[in-house]
C-alpha cells in the first residue's frame, strides 16, 4: 500500500468490521503507518476488510492504491 500521508491502516474481517462501525473492541492487523509501502499480511485466507483512518482531529485529502497479492 502507498498513501500520501501518515494514517491507520487497518485490515480486520467481517465481524471485527462490524464491530470496529459500532465503536467496540476489534482485532485488527496493522496500524499506524509513518512511513510507505506498507505491507500487511492477514493471518489466513478470505475476505478481508481495509480501513484508512486518519487521528482523531486530523482531516486530509488522501491519495493512495492497494494492491492485494494472492
Amino acid at each position: 500500500m502507498q498513501c500520501s500521508h501518515q494514517i491507520n491502516v487497518l485490515v480486520m474481517d467481517d465481524t471485527n468490521y462490524s464491530k470496529y462501525k459500532r465503536g467496540q473492541s476489534a482485532t485488527v492487523y496493522g496500524g499506524f503507518y509513518t512511513h510507505f509501502p506498507a505491507n500487511i499480511a492477514p493471518p489466513h485466507s478470505g475476505n478481508w476488510n481495509i480501513v484508512l483512518a486518519l487521528p482523531p482531529g486530523h482531516r486530509a485529502n488522501i491519495n493512495y492504491s492497494i494492491n492485494i497479492i494472492g
